[in-house]
């Protein structure tokens, strides 16, 4: 019985990554409606994993249930973006404050091969966007770890943030600005380094500004 309980979690688990990234990169479009029996059908799978999946997918705002019509991936929107870009910014800001107070040396060089490694992506690819990865991979969710307040981590790291890695992978890219991006992650990373929380602080506040009002104007071009 436990062993059926444990396959059964790993297939919700699974599943749940799997409907996550189909969301935030577009395969299923803002506003498209989800069939649950069709996604039971598609990744073999028994009502209860899928039930499951989707209740943890509707639990971090990627899908919303409408009555008499069902399950719909959310639709974007200007409005949407600057409510959670504000709470972000707010929260970000505290996340670099309190990273120049708990921060690791391992951490901050970890964080430092990063950028190395964007910048020479930048530097060698042709019109490159800066690309934003997942997880471990992620300059602001290494500084988010950083903080060590795990209130905090669990709302930057889980509710907000593959709703914000849906609106930065969909959005256009024709007016990326990839070295300004960079080069705002150094100077948060130095201040961090300098161990100045103020410093730190500010100028993470005004890099998610900047993020949103990018994201916006594509918004409105399209």
């Amino acid at each position: 019985m436990k062993n059926s309980l444990n396959k059964e979690q790993i297939k919700s688990d699974n599943l749940t990554e799997r409907l996550i990234e189909a969301i935030v990169s577009g395969e299923y479009p803002p506003g498209s409606k989800i069939s649950e029996p069709e996604l039971a059908k598609l990744f073999n799978v028994s009502r209860g994993p899928l039930r499951e999946a989707m209740m943890r997918v509707e639990s971090l705002n990627l899908v919303e249930r409408i009555p008499h019509v069902g399950a719909r991936v959310i639709n974007l929107s200007l409005e949407k973006l600057t409510e959670i870009y504000a709470v972000r910014e707010a929260l970000e800001g505290m996340a670099a404050n309190l990273a120049c107070k708990h921060i690791t040396d391992d951490e901050l060089e970890t964080i430092e091969a990063l950028l190395v490694h964007h910048q020479t992506h930048i530097e060698q690819v042709e019109g490159a966007s800066y690309f934003y990865q997942e997880g471990d991979f992620d300059f602001h969710y290494l500084i988010i770890k950083a903080s060590k307040n795990e209130p905090l981590i669990a709302l930057l790291c889980g509710q907000l943030y593959h709703l914000v890695r849906m609106y930065r992978s969909q959005s256009p890219q024709e007016n990326a600005r990839p070295e300004k991006a960079l080069y705002e992650h150094l100077a948060i990373l130095n201040a961090i380094k300098a161990r100045d929380p103020e410093l730190a602080e500010m100028l993470m506040r005004r890099h998610i500004k900047n993020s949103r009002l990018l994201i916006e104007n594509e918004l409105l071009e399209e």
